[in-house]
This record gives structure tokens, C-alpha cells and sequence, in this order.
């Protein structure tokens, strides 16, 4: 039987158990969160991303999860700078045109800031003179920062990017640096 990790990445950690290339930083690892022999990540979420990232020692279902082909949604939740007109929110539905070609059209929709949601630290920056809203944005493809480009590319850039959901999974019960095997 498969195994399957559940993980919710603070920010600031890397998507993988070893920090290669970087001698001197100190940066988090999966490894000071997950110690579990022989399980990888299925796909990746970038250092300065949160949220949800799922670890299997199956690798035909990290395949699955991590291969755009297959089209698996991802949700995600976006702090974006500005609070986005109609016009920005229709560009990301009907898919935005990035350097490497135009994105498969998202489900993008306004709302609150989650009230699930921990404090991030560093602290995501404030500006009095520039507002910042949510969005929730659902993706099937999985570009390099794609969520990052897609919403500075209509005029919001990304202040912070929380991974909600892959699939039926979800974070919901974890804390960030918490994981569960499911």
C-alpha cells in the first residue's frame, strides 16, 4: 500500500529534504518538519509559497499529481496587491498570455481573507496607499510560479500564495509545519 503525506509548507522552506547549492544559507527543509523514509514530493511549491504539498512513495500517483497532462486542479489562495477590477478577474478566467504561451483558462473569484488563515512570518509588507485583496484561483497545469505571473501579468502581483487544495486533498486541520498520513 502507497503511503501518503499530507503537509502544510511554511513559508520559507524548500520542497525538498536536502538543501542543495546554497552553502552557508540556513534554510528549512522538509527534513526538519517530516522525517518518514523513502516518500518524495509530488510536484513543488516554491520557497517563498505556503500551503499544501503532497508526499507519496508511489510514483505513479506523484506522476499523477505532478504532471500537467493530467490536469489535476490546484487551489490556491492569493493576497494580491490592488483590489482587481472585472476586466483582471476575466483575464484569468480566459487564461493570460505568459513568455512560455498562454495559461489554460482558472477559476478565479474574489473573496475575504480565509479565516483559517496563520500569521505569516516575515509578515507579508504593508502600504497605506496600496490595498490588497484575496483571490481564490483554481489551476490544472502546474508552470513554474504560474499563480505569481498569471496575476502580475493582469496588474495584481502576488503578495501571498497559499496552496489550499490538490485534488480531493486539503489542509484543512493543519497548522503550517504540520503534516498527517492519510
Amino acid at each position: 500500500m502507497s503511503r501518503v503525506i499530507l503537509f502544510n509548507k511554511p513559508f520559507n522552506c524548500l520542497s525538498q529534504f536536502t538543501d542543495q547549492g546554497n552553502e552557508g544559507a540556513d534554510r528549512q527543509t522538509l527534513s526538519d518538519f517530516i522525517v518518514v523514509p523513502g516518500v518524495y514530493a509530488a510536484g513543488r511549491l516554491d520557497r517563498d509559497s505556503e500551503g499544501l504539498l503532497v508526499l507519496t512513495d508511489d510514483g505513479k500517483l506523484q506522476a499523477r499529481i505532478a504532471e500537467p497532462k493530467n490536469k489535476m486542479a490546484k487551489t490556491y489562495f492569493v493576497q494580491v496587491e490592488g483590489e482587481p477590477e472585472i476586466r483582471a478577474v476575466q483575464a484569468l478566467r480566459n487564461g493570460v498570455v505568459l513568455k512560455d504561451g498562454k495559461t489554460a483558462p482558472a477559476r478565479v473569484e474574489q473573496v475575504e481573507e480565509p479565516d483559517w488563515l496563520w500569521p505569516r512570518t516575515p509578515p507579508v509588507r504593508f502600504r497605506k496607499t496600496v490595498p490588497d485583496s484575496w483571490l481564490k484561483i483554481t489551476i490544472t497545469e502546474g508552470r513554474n510560479r504560474q499563480v505569481r505571473r498569471m496575476t502580475a501579468a493582469v496588474g495584481h502581483p502576488t503578495l501571498r500564495l497559499i496552496r489550499h487544495s490538490i485534488g480531493e486533498w486539503s489542509l484543512e486541520g493543519l497548522q503550517t509545519g504540520d503534516w498527517r498520513s492519510i
